[in-house]
């Protein structure tokens, strides 16, 4: 028997999975790190961390399974995206890696803006955002010079795990495309950017494809977790990529939606001239020449864990799953908005703030998580809106995370939607995309599709019900004037706002 090993570095703990050639996942195992918030809106790691938990969650892994290292032919990597981590001349880093949810570089993205323009999404696809890595790139250069003059190239986080368990440095295209460096189409870091805000292209690693072996495991870190010293190592890809690999969405047409702290809806794409205006993220796949398409709400399953703690604080999700089954579509007019921190699609506003709309004294608290659950899909619902706009045929949406565990959820999703939406019968996320990238790399089948054929199963299936459809039709046009009819209210209270 053969296995490869998939590790998910996530922005609060590194999972790892070991999977058969069949792909049935023999064993799992994780470990946490903290996170550095030195002031508010600040997000920060210690590289090192990442180093450190990801060898003793690869021994954990070995002990556990039991497994001879020589059965273990393959490594690759899911990792955060945009984060930011420097290095010096001999690669250690020059300061803690910023990370995707940091957002102090507002200024850095109106200057991205300025000296940029509309090249700006004709080249990286993608607006100017406080997550991506080059507005913390100019925010070092502008706050922290000695560190940035120190620097001689960038990594994201997979990256930088990859090279101290290999020695090798490289970065794959699809976390490329989360830098706003890299001109997406071309598959190739920009000089037009570059140039333009002054920085050196030699400070962008070289790129490869997230199947490409790009090393073997260096001989003190074999000691170390137990493996061996020719175990191959591939790139690997970006979290919202190796999720879609894990999910099967390899293919034009292919959609899934992913409710976690944060909810995606992300939709496999050919075309790399597809534009959609800034208004959705467009990436390169780990998938060899294809792309996705995504949009994000900021704060899905987080409304729900809020309203919980704030208001259920004793009981479980189930319960309050069971609360919303007794609550007719619509929630009695109950309307909600998940903008508690922001919202990121299709507004890209971090100041907007949630609300609850249409309230009565006849409202239970039934009608509240229903109205929480149904305004979370309706922010999801406008990506896929947004996708449907631009031409892209949405009939199935496979649907993981959070969202994924309650059948009045998954029900509710197909409903909203207007499309069927099925559950996977075993999901690991991110990981699993990881292992079947190194399934991919080390040659067990001629495409990702045939190890999705293997590695994947679907089970059950979710049709949209006409009445709930037609519903829920009439309350998202309600839900979208939401945001404009708050807009400026939001503005006028930010002063009275906590800290502020």
């Amino acid at each position: 028997m053969k296995y490869v090993i998939g590790i998910d570095l996530g922005t609060s703990s590194v999972k790892t999975v070991l999977v058969s050639r069949e792909g049935e996942v023999c064993h799992e195992a994780s470990r946490e790190y903290p996170l550095i918030q030195l002031q508010s809106g600040y997000s920060e790691q210690d590289p090192e961390e990442w180093v450190r938990q990801t060898k003793l969650c690869l021994k954990d892994l070995l002990l556990r399974a039991a497994v001879p290292p020589e059965a273990i032919e393959g490594i690759s990597f899911s990792g955060q995206m945009h984060g930011l981590v420097l290095l010096d001349e001999e690669h250690r880093p020059v300061r803690h890696a910023i990370l995707w949810n940091d957002t102090r570089t507002t200024a850095q993205c109106r200057e991205i803006e300025a000296k940029l323009g509309d090249r700006l999404l004709a080249i990286a696809k993608n607006p100017a955002l406080e997550g991506f890595t080059l507005p913390k790139l100019l925010w070092v250069r502008d706050r922290e010079p000695e560190c940035f003059r120190r620097a001689v190239t960038f990594v994201l986080p997979k990256d930088y795990l990859r090279y101290r368990l290999t020695g090798q440095l490289h970065m794959d295209y699809s976390d490329a495309a989360g830098t706003l460096l890299l001109d997406v189409g071309a598959k190739r870091w920009s000089e037009t950017i570059c140039d333009s805000l002054g920085l050196p292209l030699s400070l962008c690693p070289l790129l490869v494809e997230s199947h490409d072996c790009v090393g073997h495991l260096l001989p003190e870190v074999a000691l170390e977790t137990g493996l061996l010293t020719d175990t191959r190592v591939f790139a690997g890809g970006a979290d919202n990529a190796c999720g879609a690999v894990g999910a099967g969405i390899l293919s034009p047409g292919e959609t899934l939606c992913s409710i976690g702290t944060s909810g995606v809806i992300l939709s496999c794409e050919t075309n790399r001239d597809a534009d959609y205006q800034g208004r959705l993220h467009f990436f390169n796949h780990a998938k060899p020449d294809a792309y996705y398409v995504m949009g994000v709400t900021l704060a899905a399953g987080y409304s729900l864990s809020w309203f919980k703690n704030i208001f259920a604080a004793n009981e479980s999700f189930g319960a309050l799953m069971k609360l919303a089954e007794s609550v007719p579509p619509g929630a009695n007019g109950l309307l909600f908005t998940p903008y508690v921190v922001g919202e990121r699609t299709p507004h890209a506003d971090s100041l907007i703030r949630g609300s609850f709309i249409g309230m009565d004294s006849a409202h239970t608290k039934a009608d509240f998580v229903r109205a929480v659950m149904e305004g979370i899909t309706f922010s999801l619902h406008e990506s896929v809106k947004l996708m449907r706009d631009g031409g892209k045929t949405i009939d199935t949406v496979v649907s993981i995370g959070g969202g994924a565990k309650s059948e009045i959820w998954l029900q509710m999703q197909a409903d909203i939607f207007d499309a069927a939406v099925v559950k996977l019968g075993s999901e690991q996320g991110p990981a699993m995309g990881a292992a079947m990238l190194a399934a991919y790399g080390c040659g067990w089948f001629a495409t990702l599709e045939e190890c999705a054929a293997r590695f994947i199963t679907r089970s059950n299936r979710y049709e949209p019900r006409p009445e709930a459809r037609e519903k829920y039709a009439r309350l998202f046009d309600i839900y979208q004037e939401v945001y404009g009819a708050t807009k400026s209210l939001n503005a006028r209270l930010l002063p009275f706002r906590r800290g502020r």
